[in-house]
């Protein structure tokens, strides 16, 4: 699948932190049964690439990505373990190098003009806005429409149940990155039912207003 269909799929994609390889399986299971397909699992702890493979093997519906990609070796290592889709926070020559000799598609970060410039020049013309609200929000996204018609947002950063849905009525926002769906207690206390309760409602959100 291209970035951009990926992307479609839900207006929410829940950015992941797996702590323990044990909450994998019926976290991803949680998320899939709410409504939310496109997981992104973050390379920040010890266990996140067996992670992605073990909510691959545990929801094959998922479609299940790599973020935190920061390094060139991180895409090899996010293939490895079947990782569908990769993100990362910012885009450099070496993170673009490393992308075109992967098989998966990227959704690369930007946050400002110069940067959207250089990965719409390298090809790029669906990107993660990152950090979203420290960087300017909805505000910032807005300004971006005019010069970068062509262009496709998933912001990610700060992003709230709350602040979601003035995103998602923006026409260049094609869903949004959060964190809200995951809460970490929930996690940690085994609250599947209460995690699958948040997804059914972040699916349910709207794109943009009819």
């Amino acid at each position: 699948m291209k970035i951009r269909e990926i992307m479609a799929i839900a207006p929410v994609i829940p950015v992941l932190t797996v702590e323990s390889l044990d909450h994998a399986a019926p976290l991803a299971r949680a998320l899939v049964a709410g409504g939310l397909r496109v997981l992104e699992v973050t390379l920040r702890t010890e266990v996140a690439l067996e992670a992605i493979r073990a909510m691959r093997k545990a929801a094959p519906e998922a479609i299940v990505g790599a973020g935190t990609l920061t390094r060139p070796e991180d895409f090899a290592r996010a293939a490895a373990v079947g990782a569908q889709f990769g993100v990362t926070p910012g885009l450099t020559p070496e993170l673009i190098a490393a992308a075109r000799q992967t098989a998966f598609p990227l959704l690369p970060g930007i946050m400002s003009p110069t940067e959207l410039t250089a990965a719409r020049l390298a090809g790029f013309d669906a990107l993660k806005f990152f950090p979203a609200e420290p960087a300017g929000g909805v505000s910032m996204l807005s300004a971006f429409a005019g010069p970068f018609s062509d262009v496709l947002f998933c912001p990610t950063g700060g992003i709230t149940r709350e602040s979601a849905p003035r995103y998602l009525q923006l026409p260049n926002v094609a869903c949004v990155g959060g964190s809200w769906v995951t809460p970490a207690a929930a996690i940690r206390n085994g609250s599947w039912a209460h995690i699958e309760e948040l997804a059914r409602d972040a699916a349910t959100l709207g794109r943009r207003a009819a």
